[in-house]
């Protein structure tokens, strides 16, 4: 029989230990890594939407679709990449099936219902969100989280080329957009 840890052990416990019980079947491991990176998801989503109901919705699309996969993770180590796959292609399943598309300045309740509701916050998710959606994803990968231009094209399976182009028109339009920020 295999022994499965307490909540307060599981929060206290390490990611790699965490991620290998809930690998292993382990669903109160499970739901520790969606309270660990949930926020983070939810976020990304959100910016990429535009709208919090749909992008809390996404985000549980993800979490889903990664604890029905769960098992064919092959390295601890590399969860992170892997759940971050798994948003990009909710996303583009998402854009596919709906064929999203959003004219004009998004309404005002999608900002203010974030958690993170400074002022400079909600002037980037404006400006952010007058993007196309490619520009978008490449963008908020980039720079929300980190990737490379070729770290973006292999996630995105966009082509490299449109990748910086995307990244660079993007920046530029935010620069454009918000002139009174250092940083953009």
């Amino acid at each position: 029989m295999r022994h499965r840890l307490a909540a307060a052990e599981l929060a206290a416990a390490a990611d790699p230990l965490v991620i290998a019980l809930a690998c292993a079947g382990d669903d109160g491991a499970f739901a520790e890594i969606v309270r660990r990176r949930q926020g983070r998801v939810r976020k990304f989503m959100i910016h990429l939407c535009r709208d919090r109901s749909l992008g809390d919705d996404l985000a549980q699309q993800a979490f889903l679709t990664a604890w029905r996969s769960l098992r064919l993770l092959r390295s601890v180590e590399a969860f992170d990449a892997w759940l971050r796959r798994i948003m990009i292609n909710t996303w583009i399943s998402e854009l596919r099936r709906r064929k999203l598309k959003y004219a004009g300045e998004p309404s005002p309740e999608h900002f203010g219902s974030v958690r993170d509701t400074t002022a400079e916050r909600m002037d980037l998710e404006q400006a952010l969100a007058t993007l196309p959606e490619d520009m978008r994803l490449c963008v908020v990968l980039a720079y929300n989280d980190g990737m490379s231009h070729s770290e973006v094209a292999q996630a995105t399976r966009l082509p490299l080329g449109t990748v910086k182009s995307n990244i660079a028109r993007g920046a530029a339009r935010l620069r454009e957009l918000l002139p009174g920020y250092a940083g953009v």
